[in-house]
């Protein structure tokens, strides 16, 4: 998700430092320190506005959650939601998702949300999807075992290129949905992101898949 800059992001994500954490480095290894139990910990891989971060952290307050993008104005935005609900189970990071193992220990996530991430549609921009297979063993290695993925996205060929590179790499796809919003049973535990609000509306097919790595 691309917006424009937005004055002022900058301090305000300074002046939150108690949900943006301003060096998470310093928590590799300890993120049970930062929230304060050892409730599992849950991250969502470019998180856009926060939408689906602060609603599932809302609905499963058992569960932390760890909002992640790359982009400043986005991830304020993001905070404003965040700041609204004050959750105590949400934390967020502006950092590049490829760079996870810097600041989560092997084995300290317990699973991986991927929401409507950048298609990236031509071929020589493959290694930038976020189910490249250099990202798949990122996210294995900070993973639990049989750690998982959730996966969502409106682009037919991003998730028809995924489920080959998620089948290939050796995950075990545990369901997948062609046209997720008509599973009726699967409807009060999906949160929306942005994106899916706005596409769904439109008519738009939504793609989803789970899937997870095998024991070490």
């Amino acid at each position: 998700m691309r917006v424009r800059n937005r004055k002022g992001a900058t301090e305000m994500l300074a002046e939150n430092a108690h949900i943006v954490v301003e060096n998470p480095a310093e928590f590799k290894g300890r993120w049970a320190e930062r929230f304060g139990n050892n409730h599992p910990i849950h991250i969502e891989v470019g998180c856009g506005k926060g939408a689906f971060a602060t609603g599932m952290a809302a609905l499963h307050p058992e569960i932390n959650y760890i909002a992640i993008d790359m982009q400043l104005s986005v991830l304020s935005y993001a905070l404003d939601k965040a700041l609204e609900a004050a959750l105590p189970n949400v934390q967020m990071m502006l950092v590049d998702g490829a760079a996870l193992t810097e600041y989560f220990a092997d084995g300290e996530i317990d699973q991986v949300y991927l929401n409507f991430s950048d298609p990236w549609p031509k071929a020589r921009h493959e290694k930038r999807r976020l189910t490249y297979q250099a990202f798949l063993a990122t996210y294995e290695q900070i993973l639990r075992s049989e750690g998982e993925i959730h996966f969502k996205t409106d682009n037919r060929g991003l998730f028809e290129y995924s489920l080959v590179s998620l089948t290939n790499y050796g995950m075990e796809l545990k369901k997948v949905w062609l046209d997720l919003h008509k599973d009726e049973a699967f409807a009060p535990l999906n949160v929306m992101t942005e994106y899916e609000e706005k596409f769904s509306n439109k008519g738009q097919v939504i793609y989803r898949l789970e899937a997870k790595f095998k024991k070490h």
